[in-house]
């Protein structure tokens, strides 16, 4: 996840004040509004309010009539006092006019609507104490605003120290992102909305009695439990003899008596949806869908709407306020406070100078004796020993208070054993913190927060012990002992200061949530306290109750439909709305808040990020030297090496000559060692050791500590430290005046991001050649002196991070080494070595074929034979997925499925012991599994050889599999008792499918992440059992005996609970009905007991243990707590609240930090520093996009460019998203064939297919039908038109129920093209895709523990009888069903319940201890442990991986233009200009191609060539190696792009780093020798030109000469000139002159150059640059050779001469050298070349 860069502390921030401005201008005649103590008296006025507006409830008036003028004269005394103030303000301020007028403050206009809200709350009031208005009518609503007055207690925190404009954007970018996840989850509640709709539709057919009559139905014709049932005889349920399936919606029932859930019409099915969603009565929407409509339909529909929309859509929330959290809890940082370490307590810090000059902190020890005790006792004190003690006592005090039990009705408990052994060991604390006072002295006892938490219990259970008091509220400080024992474990003491250390976050928000709840129950409650038929909301209480039951999802949908049934059907979907409204802001929002708080304590600072990533690189080194115990166990063992003869003697080898300098090196090797480290250390200087001195260096441990001693060394860090400080301070002041907007020179042009990152590179690299002070002038700068040398202490500690990362993997290299050579001498002194089984030789034959069998494998990969590159073939996935495992593990996964799909078959009614069909897969399992382990032993070895079968727990759990399959198919019983060992065996055999996590490599690494982060999971188990230890125990001392009672209501007393009662059934949960006059419910006669609730109580701590985990899950608390209220007390009601709130919103939710921390650790993300995180997010972002598949807009302007600009404009896109949202809107109602809404719906769904049909035409015309068809989304909407073509063509034809179907399939096809249209969409879209690719093993995995459970709970729980949950739809009866009961308990719904129905046993069922078969009891001990483990694992742990999952894929979407290093306007630009180089849309171009692309880059990408061509050269280089000249990707320019475009200094991890420098090196390397071997054979063909041209120069006067002479001699008739063959090369070379440049012209197109490229006569002779390419000079006119062309003088002799001599080439090659010297001088300080001779085409 994207973690934001932490600012320093700065002294002087700005503060945003987004409270109400109360600085008011001081007036003579009010003076009390300033005074600051009437700020306060508001404050606690408004308060008051809220406690009055919670008491004006009717039935509170009630039973308390007093507390109406109570309440009147309070908010008479407000009204008073706000109305002054109001009257003040509007006074000083003005009411209209003035820029600080009243109404233009905004916390001044809602201040007056909440006095206006209290004078109308007052006036009506009056009103209802003059009976002129009924206390319960409606307008009691008036006051719903008034709760609200409570902002006024809290907003003078909303003072910040940062820019307004800063909060101001984080708060607008959390808005946003969060009101984007609300439509992606609209998005997903109206598919399947009109998926419900479409699928279902109504549930209103029942089973009701035959002699029904139409208006007449009761709760005596419908059957019991009411059962749904299917009008369709093939499908659904059938209704049994004496029943009718009917609508009961025929029968006269209206819609509030069906209730309003179902799949009638949209809007109520969103409401399903949503209730499905929240995973709360989802199972049994789906067992109505079973009932009424065929069976895969329903599992199919509500399986997806859960996997998608509770597990992955809904999490995307928690994604969200993470990373929104993640930002401001940083920004907020100085107002929170920051973290520190955990110290202790009794320790201060402060600050001493040391000898070498420097200051250092020293810790001060607190616990310094100030007291008047004896020195032996306060030595005693301080010992270990007494802390030992005293933490043994709290240990046994805990034993003893958990081992407390109820004894009976009769039994006193006063004076029992356990209430004197608490006097004892209260007597005994007591004594320690008075010995600790004595001690320390009152002042240094109570300095600690440790000691103030004892002296609190002390008092606490001293008043406790007191017999009136004992067993009351103080066995709190009892119980509370137990966190005492934190202290013992510094692991747990750590992780519980790491959580709950920093305590303003988490107790700013328990106070948020506190006051929510508060503020939402007062609305809630003068919203529906006047509503009759509904108790929920009567008084402040039960609002509160049933609002905080919301905020645990625990039935709240039985509050909200309990609501909805008593306002009506008018104002239900307004009520409706309001509470799942309330219940996504607490559920999504507000718990999430919770899970970021806990993210946020278990972060790393920064600063330490870097260093845990080196520490983390030293442990994944696997520095280890030592072989594993089972290979060491044969060096105990003698050495017997074998011997070898040989045919000659040693002296008869020769023995090769050595030079003395050879060895020399070795002899000298240490001492240059030493004198390199020397030079290395202070100056933190490029050293020129190579890996193997730095090595034996590490070795030498004398020379390192007499370095680490030495005083140069000490001065050093503290000038190092120095350094850092300043540097430190001046970027403070920076970022301050940036913050403040101090600076007043802006650049006129932004560089790219490419320039800028390359000259960041080249002050790095300008840092080999020397020390960055020798290149400070006296004229620079205090703060550019700063900057520079903060340039060179980066370069140094750069540095030195690089060297130990090179240490680190060198040592890893010796460890590997050095486990070799062990290796090597094991095998070659013990025969016995590396032998399977002491018998199979190494080198064997069959040993040999046994390897060669167990590790085959396909490998399809294959490399170009001139590149080397690796090709993509075009089932490249597919080839992967073969080449996954071996050969012979593909098989043993095929035949593991295939026995696990054997299993499926199997129920206790099927048994496989019994049925020869089924025993065939067991006997095909074991023969395989067989010849897979005899060849893997063969092959490897069982244990003491290196790549044993059993080197691991995946090979131990094998030969676990093997043995119990092996036994159980040899023993075969016949007859299985229950709780014996042939069951036991049966259900070990049930683990089969696990053998799949070791097969497949990816699910071992879900097992290496589950079990990686198993320490933080157990410290947060132990934490949550302490929480339910405590509770437990106080449960126990209070409600011990007193929850049991009878179960006639009426009866009161034990002793009058006896004979019978006529009990009323439950018969449905989802209808209305009232009973009618004279009319009873179903029941019958049960007799009276009297007993404790069913599935709980708190007898003793154990089933107070279970009940609290039951609790803790969010599960069944609304019974214990309605028990508890009921039974005890209403005050104790309390005490569930309380524990239900510390269990769901701290321990739950920590559960999920934990994971998702542990899960990131493990993806190495957890250290990542903010820029290697952006880097990450980057790399993934980079392997999503994808060339652009929009062809480019055509040449002309002719019909096609027309069409092409209206398909591509904004307004036609918009258009076509609302016309499928309104396609989509026509399936608001089933469509049936036997309704006639259906026809007229269908006809215009046809008109929106024809639309449809002409978008696709015009974009088929816009774009040619191949350029259409390069776009995938393109091709999703041709084929959703052409089944819509299709589907009018048919329904036109046939015109009957299929149609429809097909009609309405086509249109849920369509409305998903709606992701494809919006941006925001389509990104949430893609973050929950890759979520889903990445967590397929994840799922898998759980899939496998679910169907090995399922197995099991075959065995175990096969025959239980019916109970309250188990029934016909969830029972253990087949493998099918169970894994769809394990699916629900995932979901936690009613699991506890199940579990104490697999629990019955007798007298409530009938045993039989011949075979588990034929009885119908369950398993106490088994239930137990099987629910408990599975929800545990599944629900807590895996669930939350999906969580981490999202959670990391979600920073791709989250992240904004300022955090991303490449923002979307970047991609879009590269993918635009890839689109016109590759014009063929492959998605590859060749090599030379890039240049032209790099070149067409704009913005930030732009590569300028007038500063950065080196930056070029180096570029097109890097892809030039890549290949070996072979075409390059999309994605291959890319990431070369994003490597140039960050400073890798801070965005790559250490490896990375390294390799990428190292990579850099040697293009910088390979480029400087190219263009140093390309100049000089410019440089050589430039003189051999010159000879040439003066050579020819020479001949052809010579030649002109001698003709003039002939002529002049022998005079011819007629003049001929036939040029030589030198002469007509000359003329060659230079005619062919500009047809070269007009052709390195045409190769270098640019889009601003359409026309031909002219040059002004003013730059003739030097360079010029065509828009990024460099030319030379065009070459001077050619001397003609004819004769008649040269006319020279008498003179001219002497004229030629010296133009011969102007073009000496010896005078040419100096120079030419020195140039070269001179350019070669650039390069080395890596200057920029100017000069325009020795400019490179490129």
């Amino acid at each position: 996840m994207l973690k934001r860069k932490q600012s320093s502390r700065v002294e002087a921030q700005p503060v945003t004040d987004f409270g109400p401005d109360e600085s008011l201008s001081d007036n003579a005649d009010i003076l009390w509004i300033n005074k600051p103590w009437v700020h306060s008296l508001l404050r606690i006025c408004a308060i008051i309010s809220v406690i009055s507006v919670c008491m004006n409830t009717p039935k509170t008036f009630e039973h308390y009539p007093p507390l109406q003028y109570v309440t009147f004269a309070l908010d008479t005394l407000l009204m008073f006092l706000y109305t002054a103030e109001m009257i003040a303000k509007m006074h000083i301020r003005g009411i209209v006019k003035g820029d600080s007028s009243y109404v233009k403050d905004r916390w001044c206009v809602f201040d007056g609507f909440m006095v206006f809200c209290l004078w109308v709350s007052l006036v009506l009031q009056v009103f209802e104490i003059a009976e002129i208005v009924d206390q319960m009518s409606p307008w009691g609503m008036l006051r719903i605003p008034r709760p609200l007055i409570m902002i006024r207690a809290f907003r003078i925190y909303f003072r910040f120290e940062l820019p307004r404009t800063r909060i101001t954007n984080i708060l607008k970018r959390s808005g946003e992102q969060i009101w984007s996840v609300s439509i992606f989850l609209l998005f997903f509640l109206l598919l399947y909305g009109i998926l419900g709709v479409q699928m279902f539709g109504t549930f209103t057919y029942h089973c009701v009695t035959d002699d029904t009559q139409p208006g007449n139905v009761t709760w005596n014709n419908l059957a019991i439990p009411d059962t749904h049932c299917s009008r369709e005889l093939e499908e659904g349920y059938q209704c049994p003899p004496g029943f009718k399936c009917m609508d009961l919606e025929d029968l006269g029932l209206s819609r509030q008596e069906l209730g309003y859930s179902g799949f009638n019409e949209i809007g109520t099915s969103i409401f399903t949806v949503y209730e499905a969603a929240s995973q709360e009565g989802w199972v049994f929407l789906m067992y109505r869908a079973i009932d009424s409509f065929p069976r895969w339909r329903s599992y199919f529909y509500f399986i997806t709407l859960i996997f998608f929309l509770a597990w992955l859509v809904k999490n995307v929330f928690i994604a969200v306020i993470i990373e929104t959290f993640a930002e401001i809890r940083v920004q907020f940082q100085q107002m929170w406070g920051s973290r520190s370490s955990t110290t202790s307590t009794a320790t201060t810090q402060m600050f001493h100078e040391d000898a070498a000059g420097g200051w250092q902190l020293v810790a001060v020890d607190v616990n310094k004796p100030q007291g008047r005790a004896p020195a032996c006792l306060q030595k005693m004190m301080r010992s270990s020993v007494f802390h030992m003690f005293i933490l043994s006592m709290v240990a046994v005090d805990v034993i003893v208070a958990a081992s407390n039990y109820y004894k009976g009705e009769n039994f006193k408990r006063q004076y029992d054993e356990f209430y004197l052994a608490e006097v004892a060991f209260t007597v005994l604390f007591d004594l320690e913190a008075l010995l600790k006072i004595w001690c320390l002295g009152f002042t240094g006892y109570i300095s600690s927060s440790l000691h103030k938490f004892e002296l609190l219990l002390v008092i606490g259970t001293t008043l406790h012990i007191y017999p009136d008091l004992y067993h009351s509220q103080f066995t709190y400080f009892q119980v509370l002992r137990v966190v005492r024992l934190i202290k013992i474990s510094p692991a747990l003491e750590d992780f519980v200061y790491k959580i709950f250390g920093p305590g303003k976050k988490l107790g700013s928000l328990v106070v948020f949530t506190a006051s929510l709840l508060i503020v939402m129950s007062a609305i809630s409650l003068q919203m529906f306290c006047f509503v009759e038929e509904l108790d929920r909301f009567t008084t402040f209480p039960r609002a509160f109750m049933s609002m905080f039951q919301i905020l645990t999802q625990e039935g709240w949908v039985d509050v909200m439909d309990q609501t909805l049934n008593a306002v009506g059907h008018m104002w239900a979907p307004v009520v409706a709305i309001y509470f799942i409204l309330y219940h996504l802001f607490a559920t999504l929002i507000l718990l999430s808040l919770f899970v970021a708080v806990i993210l946020d304590n278990l972060e790393l600072d920064e600063d330490l990020k870097k260093l845990k990533q080196l520490k983390q690189s030293e442990a994944n080194a696997d520095t280890k030297e030592k072989l594993p115990l089972r290979l060491r166990i044969f060096e105990k063992f003698p050495n017997r090496p074998q011997m070898v003869k040989i045919s000659k003697l040693p002296s008869d080898f020769t023995v090769p000559k050595i030079r003395e300098s050879f060895m020399k090196q070795f002899i000298d090797r240490q001492q240059q060692d030493t004198s390199c480290l020397l030079r290395r250390l202070p100056s933190a200087s490029s050293s020129s050791c190579d890996h193997s001195k730095r090595s034996a260096i590490e070795e030498n441990k004398y020379i390192d500590q007499k370095l680490r001693k030495s005083v140069f060394s000490i001065r050093a860090r503290n000038l190092l430290e120095k350094e850092t400080a300043i540097n430190k301070i001046l970027r403070a002041c920076t970022r301050q005046r940036m913050l403040s907007g101090s600076f007043e020179g802006q650049p006129a042009k932004e560089r790219s991001i490419l320039s800028v990152q390359h000259h960041i590179r080249q002050e790095r690299r300008s840092l080999r050649h020397g020390s960055n002070s020798q290149r400070i002038s006296r004229g620079k700068s205090l703060e550019t002196l700063t900057q520079d040398h903060s340039n060179t202490v980066r370069y140094r500690n750069a540095q030195r991070e690089d060297s130990e990362i090179k240490m680190i993997q060198e040592k890893k290299e010796q460890a590997e080494m050095k486990r070799k050579v062990q290796e090597e001498e094991l095998r070659e002194n013990h025969p016995y070595f590396d032998k399977p089984l002491f018998i199979v030789g190494r080198e064997h034959r069959f040993r040999n074929f046994c390897r060669v069998v167990v590790r085959a494998r396909f490998n399809a990969s294959k490399t170009d034979p001139v590149t080397g590159a690796v090709k993509n073939t075009k089932y490249h996935q597919l080839y992967d997925l073969l080449g996954l495992v071996t050969y012979l593990d593909w098989v043993m996964i095929i035949v593991t499925i295939c026995s696990c799909i054997s299993m499926m078959f199997e129920s206790p009614f099927r048994r496989v012991m019994h049925a020869p069909t089924l025993q065939i897969a067991e006997y095909v399992f074991v023969i395989f599994m067989s010849i897979e382990l005899n060849l893997k032993i063969m092959a490897d070895g069982l244990f003491f050889t290196p790549t044993a079968v059993i080197r691991d727990f995946g090979g131990v759990m094998d030969i676990f599999i093997y043995l119990v399959s092996l036994i159980f198919l040899c023993w075969m019983p016949q007859n299985v008792p229950a709780k014996s060992g042939a069951q036991l065996l049966m259900v070990l055999r049930c683990l089969r499918p696990l053998r799949i996590f070791k097969l497949v490599p990816q699910m071992r690494k879900v097992v290496r992440e589950l079990f990686s982060g198993f320490k933080e999971i157990f410290l947060v188990s132990i934490l949550l059992l302490t929480l339910m230890l405590v509770f437990a125990s106080f449960g126990v001392q209070l409600f011990a005996g007193k929850l049991a009672k009878c179960n006639d209501p009426h009866i009161i007393s034990r002793e009058d609970c006896h004979g019978i009662f006529r009990i009323n059934v439950s018969v449905s949960k989802n209808l209305n009905l009232k009973l009618r006059p004279g009319e009873k419910k179903p029941g019958f006669w049960v007799p009276r007991v009297w007993a404790n609730p069913r599935n709980f109580n708190f007898d003793n701590v154990g089933n107070a243990m279970l009940a609290l985990f039951e609790v803790l899950s969010l599960k069944g608390w609304v019974e214990v707590r309605d028990v508890i209220i009921h039974r005890v007390g209403p005050i104790h009601g309390i005490y569930i609240h309380v524990f239900v709130f510390l269990g769901c919103m701290i321990g739950l939710t920590l559960f999920v930090g934990v994971v998702i921390a542990n899960f990131n650790e493990n993806k190495g993300t957890a250290l990542l520093t903010v820029d290697q995180r952006r880097w990450e997010d980057l790399k993934s972002r980079l392997k999503i996009a994808q060339p652009l598949h929009l062809p480019p807009r055509p040449d002309n302007d002719g019909f096609r460019a027309k069409m092409y600009d209206i398909t591509q404009h904004p307004f036609f896109k918009r258009t076509i998203a609302v016309l499928v949202l309104a396609q989509s809107v026509l399936l608001s109602v089933k469509w049936d064939a036997a309704d006639p809404v259906t026809v007229p719906l269908a006809t215009m769904s046809v008109v929106f297919t024809f639309i449809f049909v002409l978008e696709v035409t015009m974009k088929i015309i816009a774009m040619s039908p191949s350029g259409f068809w390069q776009s995938r989304r393109n091709r999703y909407d041709l084929l959703v038109t052409s089944l819509g073509v299709i589907w009018v063509i048919l329904h036109f034809a046939l015109l009957n129920a299929y149609t429809y179907m097909m009609g309405a399939c086509v249109i849920v096809f369509r409305f998903f093209s709606i992701c494809g249209k919006h941006v925001t969409l389509k990104m949430l879209l893609l973050t929950v895709v890759v979520s889903m690719y990445k967590s397929f093993f994840i799922i898998v995995g759980m899939f496998l523990l679910l169907l090995c459970y399922a197995f099991a709970g075959v065995v175990l729980f096969g025959t239980v009888k019916y109970g309250e949950n188990i029934n016909r739809h969830a029972n253990f009866s087949s493998a099918g069903k169970a894994i769809t009961v394990l699916f629900r308990i995932v979901t936690g719904e009613d699991w506890n319940k199940i579990m104490h129905d697999c629990m019955v046993q007798p007298p409530f069922c009938t045993p039989d201890n011949s075979t588990y078969w034929k009885t119908d009891c369950g398993n106490y001990a088994g239930a137990l442990m099987y629910f408990c483990s599975f929800y545990v694992i599944i629900a807590y742990i895996m669930l939350n991986l999906l969580v981490a999952i999202i959670v990391e894929n979600f920073s791709l979407f989250y992240s904004t233009e300022e955090d991303q290093l490449l923002s979307y306007n970047d991609l879009r630009h590269f993918q635009i200009i890839w689109n016109m180089v590759d014009d063929k849309r492959e998605g590859v171009i060749p090599t030379f191609r890039v240049k032209f692309l790099l070149r067409l880059l704009r913005g930030r990408l732009e590569v300028d060539l007038d500063k950065d061509k080196l930056l070029f050269k180096h570029m097109c280089y890097e892809m030039e190696r890549l290949h070996n000249g072979g075409d390059v990707t999309f994605h291959d320019v890319l990431s070369m792009l994003s490597y140039r475009s960050v400073d890798i200094r801070k965005s790559l991890q250490l490896e990375e780093l390294l390799a990428r420098e190292q990579l850099e090196y040697t293009i910088e390397e390979e480029v400087a020798k190219q263009t140093i071997r390309m100049w000089l054979k410019k440089c050589l063909k430039r003189i051999r030109a010159k000879q040439q041209q003066s050579c020819s120069i020479i001949h052809s006067l010579r030649e002109s000469q001698q003709q003039e002479l002939s002529r002049f001699l022998n005079p011819p008739s007629i003049e001929t000139t036939q040029p030589s063959e030198d002469m007509n090369a000359v003329n060659q070379d230079n005619s062919a002159q500009p047809e070269t440049s007009s052709q390195q012209q045409l190769l270098s197109p640019t889009l601003s150059d359409r026309s031909g490229y002219r040059q002004d006569s003013a730059d003739a002779g030097k360079p010029q640059r065509k828009f990024g390419q460099w030319r030379l000079p065009s070459a001077p006119k050619p001397i003609s050779h004819s004769v008649s062309s040269v006319n020279l003088p008498f003179g001219g002799r002497s004229t030629m001469k010296s133009v011969v001599c102007k073009m000496n080439p010896m005078s040419d090659a100096a120079s030419c050298g020195s140039e070269v010297k001179k350019w070669w001088t650039r390069q080395l300080t890596v200057e920029s070349d100017e000069s325009g001779e020795d400019l490179l085409d490129i």
